[in-house]
């Protein structure tokens, strides 16, 4: 009995450590799994992204969108954005000399155009095509976080770098595109390239995220390329010139204002 006691006492000591141990092991996997995928808030990725393409108080910038199509010239238009907040935004259309004057409005999710010989402004949805490979909504409302329900499908390595791959559900009718895949540095929030989809799953095209640089206090991507899936060659460029924080009344996002400038 003697001996089974002293065997015991010198026991409990590494029992103890060895209980320990595995304790703190047990909880350094814990808290390595709740900094996975599944815990991550998905919607919170898409947000921060969504700051890193566009300021969130109002602002103005230039773009010019170049579109190459096999055996054809490129076709150059230009545009100047005054945007505040994710819910107003004007593009007005500066080049070419043909097409100056007219203006989209976008309050909300309803796009309107405004032309200088038409009294009364026409409905135009999202999606429709502006220009080459770029959509109404691709220049008029870029707010992934508003419009989509997104979800982590998995964390990829590219080029040396961890991403996001999420997936982005259109959360209500009338959005640009019904479903994104969407690739976002895990590392900075920066965007790396997306692919737009119909709601019967084709794949429309892919756009990549290129040129960062310093706009406004933020680096941000200055080059948007877009490639068609369904023509081969076919793509447009997307470059953004000056950006300027500016502070924009809330008269000059209304069809009423608008009126009166054309």
């Amino acid at each position: 009995m003697e001996m089974s006691s002293v065997l015991l006492r010198s026991i409990i000591p590494t029992l103890l450590i060895v209980g320990f141990l595995l304790g703190s092991t047990a909880i350094q996997h814990a808290a390595s799994a709740k900094t996975g995928p599944a815990q991550i808030d998905a919607n919170r990725i898409v947000q921060l992204a969504d700051r890193i393409r566009f300021p969130q108080q109002g602002f103005q910038v230039d773009v010019t969108i170049t579109t190459y199509s096999p055996r054809r010239q490129p076709d150059v238009r230009a545009y100047r954005i005054l945007s505040k907040g994710n819910e107003n935004t004007l593009v007005m259309t500066t080049a070419p000399a043909i097409d100056r004057g007219q203006v989209l409005l976008m309050k909300g999710h309803n796009l309107w155009v405004f032309l200088p010989k038409v009294t009364q402004p026409v409905r135009l949805p999202l999606s429709q095509r502006l220009t080459g490979q770029v959509a109404n909504g691709d220049l008029a409302r870029a707010n992934f976080a508003g419009d989509y329900k997104a979800r982590i499908l998995r964390t990829e390595n590219i080029d040396g770098r961890e991403y996001f791959t999420l997936e982005l559900i259109a959360a209500r009718r009338g959005v640009t595109y019904h479903r994104v895949l969407y690739w976002i540095n895990r590392r900075n929030s920066r965007p790396l390239k997306a692919e737009f989809y119909t709601r019967s799953n084709r794949l429309l095209k892919t756009c990549y995220y290129q040129k960062f640089e310093e706009m406004e206090g933020e680096i941000r991507p200055t080059r948007l390329v877009m490639e068609d899936a369904l023509k081969e060659g076919e793509r447009s460029v997307m470059d953004y010139g000056t950006m300027t924080i500016r502070k924009l009344p809330a008269k000059l996002f209304t069809k009423q204002y608008l009126k009166k400038l054309l």
